[in-house]
């Protein structure tokens, strides 16, 4: 299944999808006619078979590898070797779970050709936001109940153990495999994925500050919009009364991380932009299932004033009952567009939304 192949089944998912899902869902024949014919040759029927799955999978394989990026790959690598390996699907287990093996072993794959393990989160040199308008196309109540696992701190947490040891809590935690399920997979013992998992659960739990059970919607929003504000009118005393006494600043890639509400707030006045903050416009969004700003930034080059305004990167805002307790930003102009935004917008963009 070549190149050209894996383009031909995204475009068959978007006319046969949605038949598959009716079949899959109302009749055991359906499907089977399905997986015949996907054995068969039929690539259409494959993309069909697979398709209602190919979401789930690339949220596997994100919290696998932290990278959003990367789990495309990961994504495209795992249907060709499903489409190559289909003959060997036994039917003893469900379908996503014969195919949440294969993305596992591809993202294990993949972590091995990484040149070195991070020793901190703001080491985590290939960490990227999930858009929440894709996790939108899950199960709400999928979404609602694993909140916790698509958390940005979380994911980037899950970088910092072993590959293995990753799959062990993903598989157990995330998608409620069985101990003996998950020692199959590896080839180990149970005792041994216990262990694992233990161990797994120990570095998660000092590394991730675990957020509400219920999410605080009308609270998140009125925060960002209070920074927002006092981003605008450049109020550094405002901006760090949002924040915790705690509060951290990542920007991955970089290896750096700065503490506390002065701080922060010094640093976006005097970093971003060669410290002219104030030409930086900020667009509400979420990831990870948090508040999230993207920001958009004038030719620093042109004239300035009333001109287009190009995208810049995206903040990913962790926010508790005491205020904002961490910020992750992403200086990554091509960041926006997955979050349903243009890449370039007008200084009359802000003035209507306000």
């Amino acid at each position: 299944m070549g190149a050209a192949s894996v383009e031909a089944m995204h475009g068959a998912e978007s006319t046969a999808g949605p038949a598959a899902d009716t079949a899959a869902g109302t009749a055991h024949e359906g499907a089977a006619a399905l997986l015949a014919a996907a054995r068969g040759g039929d690539e259409r029927a494959f993309a069909a078979l697979v398709g209602r799955h190919r979401r789930a999978l690339h949220l596997h394989c994100y919290r696998m590898l932290g990278s959003f990026d990367e789990a495309e790959e990961a994504l495209q690598d795992t249907m060709v070797r499903a489409w190559r390996s289909l003959h060997t699907y036994a039917e003893r287990a469900p379908l996503d779970h014969w195919l949440h093996r294969i993305a596992t072993t591809t993202c294990l794959r993949a972590a091995e050709r990484r040149r070195r393990a991070p020793v901190s989160v703001a080491e985590v040199e290939q960490l990227q936001p999930y858009p929440d308008v894709l996790l939108g196309e899950l199960d709400p109540a999928v979404v609602v109940e694993q909140r916790e696992a698509v958390a940005l701190a979380y994911v980037a947490a899950l970088q910092l153990l072993p590959a293995t040891q990753r799959a062990v809590v993903i598989l157990r935690e995330v998608l409620a495999w069985s101990a003996a399920e998950v020692a199959g997979y590896l080839g180990s013992s149970v005792a041994a994925v216990n262990s694992s998992l233990q161990r797994g659960r120990a570095t998660l739990a000092a590394r991730v500050r675990r957020r509400p059970e219920r999410p605080l919607s009308a609270y998140e929003r009125e925060l960002v919009r209070r920074f927002v504000r006092s981003w605008e009118r450049c109020d550094t005393e405002a901006l760090a009364e949002l924040l915790r006494a705690d509060a951290v600043l990542r920007m991955p890639p970089q290896p750096m991380e700065i503490h506390g509400p002065q701080a922060i707030a010094g640093f976006y006045a005097t970093v971003p932009a060669g410290g002219r903050w104030d030409l930086i416009r900020l667009v509400e969004t979420a990831a990870n299932g948090q508040p999230a700003l993207a920001a958009y930034l004038p030719d620093l080059a042109g004239r300035g004033g009333g001109g287009p305004l190009h995208a810049y990167g995206v903040m990913v805002l962790t926010v508790t009952e005491q205020g904002i307790a961490e910020i992750t930003g992403f200086p990554d102009p091509a960041l926006p567009a997955r979050f349903g935004l243009p890449p370039i917008i007008s200084a009359g963009y802000f003035r209507r939304d306000r």
